[in-house]
């Protein structure tokens, strides 16, 4: 049985709009630096799994379309390299403390607003509506799924 998730990402650094641009729809998720979205990847993610695409750090947050899990994990090459954002010098090749795994596009949606996600009675308990959540990734609870899906038809 899939898994659902969703994943947060900035427009600036890859919108719903990159991911459907890029060859076979397919992005590398780098730059997770958060232990508990990585063990999300590490321990739970499975290729094939749904994704709500979120952009976030924007004008209006919100769901921007639907994508899902394409590969299982190898190591972010983010973290080795001093030029990125998201270097980290405390991880090393032959033990790498981050990882990735690529995300497939299927379709831009409508933006789902934040607002309008609170506006649902039945996403009341969604995880990423919960107070002080701030993980870029974050399960999706299969009847949450349903509706969001429900919503964007």
């Amino acid at each position: 049985m899939p898994h659902y998730w969703l994943m947060k990402s900035e427009p600036s650094e890859c919108s719903i709009d990159d991911a459907l641009a890029a060859p076979d729809r397919t992005v590398p998720w780098t730059g997770v630096r958060n232990y508990q979205a990585r063990n999300f990847m590490r321990d739970q993610m499975q290729p094939g799994d749904g994704v709500l695409f979120y952009h976030s750090s924007c004008a209006e947050p919100g769901i921007a379309g639907l994508a899902r899990v394409a590969s299982g994990i190898r190591p972010d090459p983010t973290q080795f390299d001093p030029a990125s954002p998201y270097f980290d010098a405390a991880s090393k090749p032959d033990a790498p403390r981050w990882l990735l795994l690529d995300v497939q596009a299927v379709r831009k949606t409508r933006l789902l607003a934040l607002s309008a996600l609170r506006a649902h009675p039945a996403l009341a308990d969604l995880q990423l509506l919960r107070r002080g959540n701030r993980l870029s990734i974050m399960p999706v609870d299969p009847a949450h799924w349903q509706v969001i899906e429900a919503l964007l038809a």
